[in-house]
Formats: structure tokens, C-alpha cells, sequence
């Protein structure tokens, strides 16, 4: 790339004045900015100027109007090569005028140039072809809604009757039929549904038990324990091989209460079976 040389100063001749020291003027009526091209509002006509020279710095020669193209005179401004004096520290006026147009850039301005597309959503599945778990009261709700608002679904319904669900003949659309046969399937497995969600519950009251079973030992242990448990286990007594224990002994009945209606029920007994005949073999 071609090395951008700063302009020159084509001549000797200045306006006569004192020069210009930019440490009396605002900060925002002149740039310095290293890298960039210099420039400075003109004192006199206000207008943006480029100041030229690399050494001898002085506003380039200029008119007060904007208009010689369109036949107006030529009037050269007094604030035409006037000299400038850089007499500021420019890093520290430089970091001043950052942090300025920082502040007043907008809110929105201000964050990251980093963008994040977010993909579009792919559009909602229609009732019918939603495959989550599905409840009697759900898929009721989703079909008669879908029926209140389908004009082509006339006349076809379900209908329950106590535990029983009757279909009155109609017609329906293509997901009014899917809506309703869901319908029925859910009421269908509904009782088994309702049998396994019991026996899930009993399995975590089962669960829960088994968990609180040692605290609950431990605190009956504290209520009931201590010298009377010891004082018992200490009295229990090994039973002799040979001996019988309270609930198996001679004490026990060992013939009937009624002997005479034991009896007659043993003769009943017997006539009844006399009376069966064996079955006889069917020949070829």
C-alpha cells in the first residue's frame, strides 16, 4: 500500500496572528488522533478544516463560502493558514475523548458485535400426534375440543353411560378419528394404569418403612428395653430334647367332642361312597 504522506505546507506566508494552542480550545473542535488525519474547526467560519504541515502545522487555506462553484466571489476566511500549537498531552486527550464517546454511544451500542442466531422453532406437532402420556381426562379435553372447533367432525361422538362408553355414529376427520380412538384407548387402559400407580405407591410405603424400621426398633428398644429384657433373657430355660412344648401336649383334644354325631357322619360318608360305581372301559 502507498505510504500516506501528510500534507504540505505549499507556503511561507500565515495570517499574522499568535498561534493557535489547542489546550485553549474545547477538545471536541479538533482531532489528533494519531493514524488519523488532523483537523480542527476553523475559529473564525466554524468549519472543519484539515491542518497541514508535519512540523509547521497550520489550517489549510480556505473560504468563508461553500458556494465559488456556483459563481458566488471567492472570500479567503482570516482563519486560513493560521498556525496551530499542539500543546496538550495527546495519549491522555485521546483516552478522554474514548471514554466520552463511549458514554454516549446508546445502550445498545455498547454490547458485543458478537451475534447469536438462534435457530428457528420447528412448529408445534398437532394434538394428534403427540405421543406423551396420555390421561382420560387430556385426551377427553383434546378431542371435544378438537370437535368444537373442526367443522368437518358432525354429528360423531363417544359418549359414557356409568362405566360403559357408547359411540354414537357420525363423521369425523382424519385427526377427530386418531382423537377419538385415543380417547377409548385411554379409558381402556385406565384401571390398569390405576393398578400399577397403587402398587407403585405401596412399594414406596414398603421402601419407606424398610428405611425407618432401624430408628424405629432403636426407640422401642429405649421405651421397653434395658434391665426388665435383660432379667427375661436371662430366665429362658433349654427345653430337653425328649420334652413337648404347651402347644403340643397331652392337654391338647385327641378324639372328637361328639362321638355319636362323628359316627353317624363316618356312616354317611361310607354309604355315599358305596353308592359311587367305578367308571367301566369303553372297548374299541
Amino acid at each position: 500500500m502507498p505510504r500516506i504522506r501528510p500534507g504540505r505546507v505549499r507556503t511561507k506566508h500565515t495570517n499574522r496572528r499568535p498561534p493557535l494552542k489547542l489546550s485553549t480550545m474545547a477538545p471536541e473542535d479538533y482531532n489528533v488522533r494519531p493514524g488519523e488525519t488532523k483537523s480542527i474547526a476553523c475559529p473564525d467560519c466554524r468549519t472543519w478544516r484539515r491542518i497541514m504541515g508535519d512540523t509547521v502545522l497550520k489550517i489549510r487555506e480556505h473560504c468563508i463560502s461553500d458556494k465559488c462553484v456556483e459563481g458566488e466571489e471567492h472570500i479567503l476566511c482570516p482563519g486560513s493558514d493560521q498556525l496551530v500549537d499542539v500543546d496538550i498531552d495527546v495519549r491522555r486527550w485521546q483516552a478522554r475523548q474514548t471514554r466520552l464517546m463511549r458514554d454516549a454511544m446508546p445502550q445498545d451500542n455498547r454490547r458485543t458485535a458478537q451475534q447469536f442466531y438462534k435457530p428457528i422453532p420447528a412448529p408445534a406437532a398437532p394434538v394428534s400426534r403427540i405421543t406423551a402420556e396420555i390421561t382420560v381426562d387430556k385426551a377427553r379435553q383434546a378431542y371435544f375440543e378438537h370437535r368444537e372447533t373442526c367443522i368437518r367432525c358432525v354429528g360423531g361422538t363417544y359418549r359414557t353411560e356409568g362405566d360403559a362408553l357408547q359411540y354414537v355414529k357420525g363423521q369425523h376427520c382424519t385427526d377427530g378419528d386418531v382423537l377419538a380412538r385415543r380417547y377409548v384407548l385411554a379409558l381402556q387402559q385406565e384401571p390398569a394404569r390405576r393398578e400399577a400407580r397403587e402398587e407403585q405407591e405401596r412399594q414406596e410405603r414398603r421402601i419407606a418403612r424398610k428405611r425407618t424400621a432401624p430408628a424405629v426398633r432403636k426407640a422401642q428398644w429405649a421405651k421397653h428395653g434395658g434391665e426388665e429384657v435383660e432379667t427375661a433373657n436371662n430366665r429362658y430355660a433349654e427345653r430337653l430334647p425328649g420334652s413337648l412344648s404347651e402347644f403340643r401336649g397331652p392337654q391338647l383334644p385327641l378324639a372328637p367332642q361328639d362321638a355319636r354325631a362323628h359316627d353317624r357322619r363316618q356312616a354317611d360318608l361310607g354309604k355315599q361312597y358305596a353308592g359311587w360305581k367305578a367308571p367301566t372301559a369303553v372297548g374299541p
